[in-house]
């Protein structure tokens, strides 16, 4: 068995820091009794002579594929020869699922079959079952700093959900855009005519659009700031809005007591400095409890991963994703190329 990856973004070919060598001890551990080894390379000679002598349920592990520049290009003549010592593909990798690499499409045009693998599937279960057949009352939360980050995965889980809640500093765009003073608060001025559009939408759809109704702010971006808990139409000039406040939470808590789908993708303010982390955590928490009474709760990859573990919750959740970009795309409803690449009949998404 071939096992290969990538490590980092190397530059101009090989860098000792970024080689997969640390893999090996790690999977000597998680697969005990398994004889695991490794190649300074992932083509060419010496990957096929060393897997010519590999045994049944052997492991040898390939070199960072981001080594060469035709990985990242999707180079044929590199996935044919990334393929050539392979019988079948399994990808598992649903993180990178979103980039069309030699070694996450390429080489699907040279093993047959290519499926996905138990990680993969269970990702594409999640996601796309969320979205495509949810149980309902199905809400999204989506938080993060920017609007523009979010636009595609908030356009379209309008078209999904019943309820959509927003956290982070793209309230403040949302804020500004219904003539609100945000103070110096995270702000996309060319955002506001989009904002107008999306909260328009959502009522059209008859969406719930639920916005904070206040928030934390501080005098400055600072672990030692000054800070205070204001109505959102209350911001003073030179003041920024870091999180969502206690009411919000409540608020937030008392919207989702009914839903039985939640995707949540997004911190609510900056949760790595303590005096704004509550209303992550506090989410996280609602969550953690509703799943413990049956609701399906998906994390949705990037800081909201990070939050949830930080708060030690993670295993409350329904699914975990190992996807930030890859799950962002799928829930916008885009076709990942790397699951697009798979056989159809193998692949249940």
């Amino acid at each position: 068995m071939l096992l290969t990856s990538h490590l980092g973004r190397p530059k101009d070919g090989p860098e000792d820091k970024f080689r997969l060598n640390p893999v090996v001890p790690r999977l000597k551990e998680l697969l005990a009794g398994v004889p695991v080894s490794k190649v300074d390379d992932c083509i060419g000679d010496v990957v096929a002579a060393a897997a010519k002598k590999l045994g049944n349920g052997e492991l040898l592990v390939l070199e960072n594929v981001r080594f060469y520049k035709e990985e990242t290009k999707n180079d044929p003549g590199f996935a044919k020869k990334l393929a050539a010592a392979a019988d079948i593909y399994v990808n598992d990798a649903f993180g990178t699922a979103h980039r069309a690499h030699g070694s996450t499409e390429g080489v699907t045009k040279f093993l047959k079959p290519s499926v996905a693998g138990f990680c993969m599937q269970k990702e594409l279960d999640y996601l796309d079952g969320a979205v495509s057949n949810p149980k309902r009352p199905f809400a999204a939360i989506v938080g993060g700093s920017k609007v523009s980050s979010k636009i595609g995965v908030i356009d379209s889980l309008l078209e999904k959900v019943d309820k959509i809640f927003l956290g982070g500093g793209m309230i403040f765009t949302f804020y500004k855009a219904q003539g609100k003073s945000v103070g110096s608060s995270l702000v996309e001025d060319d955002k506001l005519e989009l904002a107008k559009t999306l909260m328009a939408a959502a009522e059209k759809k008859g969406v719930q659009f639920i916005l904070p109704t206040d928030v934390i702010i501080a005098d400055k971006f600072a672990a030692d700031a000054n800070t205070k808990v204001v109505p959102i139409d209350a911001i003073p000039d030179g003041w920024m809005g870091l999180d969502i406040g206690p009411d919000s939470l409540k608020a937030f808590q008392a919207a989702l007591s009914d839903c039985k789908t939640v995707v949540w993708n997004g911190p609510m303010g900056v949760f790595e400095i303590p005096a704004f982390a509550k209303g992550t955590f506090g989410v996280a928490e609602t969550l953690a409890g509703m799943g413990a009474k049956g609701a399906i709760t998906i994390i949705g990859g990037g800081d909201s991963v990070a939050a949830v573990e930080q708060a030690g919750l993670a295993d409350k959740m329904s699914h975990i994703s190992t996807g930030g970009g890859a799950s962002l795309e799928l829930l916008e409803g885009k076709v990942l190329p790397g699951v697009a690449a798979l056989d159809d009949a193998l692949v249940k998404a």
